[in-house]
């Protein structure tokens, strides 16, 4: 953008009306400003033309039904449809699931599938499919799990013309908060999960702040900023245990051929957090 004369009596009427020095960049676009005032319990001031600026990236495409769509160019990608090189099996060893199609597709009875990374506070999406005709009913139809951090579990649900009991249902913190909403496509068809995730933080063996968990389904929020009690067991209460801060992504193998596609993490960076003004 050139510097015109007409940019430059906006600048100068800006000056004037605000009594700041205003910064220009090289190329004559405005820059920001250096005598404005301090953000609350921050280092930099409002419009600050010396604060970091965000990161250019290039963001992902949207799916539809019939093809997954691509990651951000900053997602470490965990399954594309080419391999299963970014997982193994619970105890360790190699994948055990079935690669078809460019779907992943659990192989009942061979155990949970793990993500060799780990990862902490972070967006994950995933896109999963249930078995068509399906069979069964309540938690026997369709079911699947997603743990954070290998421990705290997101339940994957075919709950499509299906109830259950509510903190069972797909979108549910396990045992714990039901989701908003049930918006389950029809078995056959993918269902997308978006999940913000912020770990627990653990200080001197002590609970200092507990996970929080976004989740849309299919586009739709479900779960926003729940807060977890602890892990997810089964016919229980959860509670903290003290451990790092990342763990692996883990899928549940329940007895169901469940399909995924699709799989990317992309870890969020800390922010600065203002203070509220006096």
């Amino acid at each position: 953008m050139k510097f015109t004369q007409k940019r430059a009596a906006v600048v100068i009427g800006l000056a004037f009306a605000s009594s700041a020095t205003l910064k220009l960049c090289a190329d004559g676009t405005l820059g920001g400003y250096q005598d404005t005032p301090i953000v609350p319990g921050l280092k930099w001031h409002v419009h600050d033309g010396e604060r970091p600026i965000p990161e250019v990236i290039t963001p992902g495409t949207f799916s539809t039904n019939e093809a997954p769509g691509k990651a951000p160019s900053d997602a470490t990608v965990l399954f594309d449809g080419t391999n299963l090189d970014k997982w193994k099996n619970g105890n360790g060893e190699a994948a055990q699931w079935d690669l078809v199609d460019g779907v992943m597709q659990v192989k009942p009875k061979s155990g949970t599938m793990t993500s060799k990374d780990e990862f902490g506070d972070c967006q994950l999406h995933i896109e999963w499919s249930a078995p068509n005709p399906p069979t069964g009913n309540s938690q026997g139809r369709g079911n699947s799990g997603l743990f954070m951090m290998g421990r705290y579990e997101i339940q994957i649900l075919d709950n499509f013309n299906n109830p259950t009991y509510a903190d069972g249902t797909a979108g549910a913190i396990y045992g714990q908060s039901p989701p908003q909403v049930n918006v389950v496509r029809a078995p056959g068809e993918w269902n997308v999960y978006d999940v913000i995730w912020e770990g627990p933080r653990f200080k001197d063996g002590k609970l200092e702040k507990p996970a929080y968990v976004t989740i849309l389904i299919n586009g739709v929020v479900v779960q926003n900023h729940t807060m977890l009690i602890g892990d997810t067991p089964f016919k229980n209460i959860g509670k903290y245990n003290p451990h790092g801060e990342t763990g692996p992504i883990s899928l549940q193998d329940h007895g169901n051929p469940m399909r995924f596609r699709n799989i990317w993490v992309r870890p969020l960076r800390p922010v600065e957090q203002p203070t509220l003004a006096q």
